[in-house]
């Protein structure tokens, strides 16, 4: 029996822009099936076929929806090729995508994940276009399980899906090694070092080493003077590298992958 849909909530992610028809074509199809829906966008001004950076704006955003969302993510520039489509089920969560990596971050941190590869092409817009999956197969089996369709009709499970590789902090002689893992909008390098490798009571003991420069751990983005960098307990669960009203990735030369140390004196 299909539920309520005017409880389903559907969100989209992508590299699509704002430009064109692309995110609004989408949202037809899913309201088209599922005409209840709630639809939310996370965001589609991810890099033009940055999976990782798609990956981890999925990462940092789904957890802040409501239990049984279902989240629909594209950044597929693999679209039309070999690549298998995906839909993937967590805890109350659903994920819908290609299977190039792009929902693997979020995935890492759900219990009981069932993925299965998206087959039932009863489910899809025809004719399938070759470069627009998004519209063709995404967005209606989004819908579908928004409406609360079976699971298992999307297609066989499988054990078979990309994986990005997650870099792992590795503990040092006084402190961490770490690296930049996301660029944001504001130039801020957030790193795969988690807040809680700082000791709350004692901050302003770190310091976190960018190749030859030193920056001073705060508490805020305010802690040090205007255009001066500081590093701090970010929003996403880890520690970013910010400049007091600048672009720290700009000024200090960061980019994704950009070694950095935490250490504390002693």
């Amino acid at each position: 029996m299909l539920r309520d849909t005017r409880s389903a909530v559907v969100t989209l992610m992508t590299d699509f822009g704002l430009c064109d028809s692309f995110v609004g074509v989408m949202k037809g199809v899913v309201l088209s099936r599922c005409p209840g829906a709630r639809i939310v966008d996370i965001t589609h001004l991810v890099p033009a076929g940055d999976v990782r950076a798609g990956a981890f704006a999925l990462l940092t955003a789904y957890r802040y929806f409501p239990k049984g969302t279902v989240h629909v993510a594209v950044v597929d520039p693999g679209v039309g090729s070999a690549r298998r489509a995906i839909a993937a089920r967590g805890s109350d969560v659903t994920f819908v995508g290609p299977d190039n990596g792009l929902l693997s971050l979020a995935l890492r941190g759900e219990t009981s994940v069932v993925v299965r590869r998206i087959e039932n092409q009863r489910l899809f817009l025809t004719p399938v276009s070759a470069t627009f999956h998004g519209r063709d197969v995404f967005a209606p089996v989004a819908a579908y399980l928004a409406n609360g369709g079976s699971f298992a009709e999307v297609g066989p499970e499988t054990d078979e899906w990309v994986r990005l590789p997650w870099p792992e902090p590795t503990r040092g002689v006084n402190g961490w090694l770490g690296q930049v893992v996301h660029v944001d909008h504001f130039g801020n390098a957030i790193t795969n070092l988690p807040n809680t490798t700082l000791e709350p009571a004692s901050v302003n003991r770190f310091t976190l080493l960018c190749g030859r420069r030193r920056v001073p751990v705060g508490t805020c983005y305010a802690a040090v003077p205007k255009g001066r960098a500081v590093a701090v307990a970010g929003s996403s669960g880890c520690i970013e590298i910010a400049v007091n009203g600048g672009n720290a990735a700009r000024s200090l030369g960061l980019k994704r992958g950009s070694k950095v140390r935490l250490v504390a004196p002693g």
